[in-house]
């Protein structure tokens, strides 16, 4: 990740900001990381990715990551692709 002091952005702001829309980049102060800038497409990109660690109640559960928990549990009651001598 660049890095960028808070001087450099005050006086360089189009690098800056053009090193943004590349990737984020670090806003130091003091020596010490203080912010982050990133284009406004990498900021949706990462707070609408569905959250692994998310948690389903009852009748939430995409569709998509049910068919896994049936192709789990068919797997589980007829004992196929499980080792029985481990």
């Amino acid at each position: 990740m660049r890095a960028f002091t808070t001087n450099d952005l005050n006086k360089q702001v189009g690098e800056v900001t053009n090193a943004a829309t590349k990737s984020p980049v670090l806003i130091t102060r003091h020596r010490k990381p203080r912010f982050v800038m990133m284009s406004y497409e990498h900021f949706e990109r990462i707070t609408t990715a569905a959250d692994p660690r998310r948690v389903y109640g009852a009748g939430e559960t995409p569709d998509d990551i049910a068919a896994l928990f049936e192709v789990a549990l068919e797997r589980l009651a007829t004992g196929e692709g499980y080792d029985d001598e481990a």
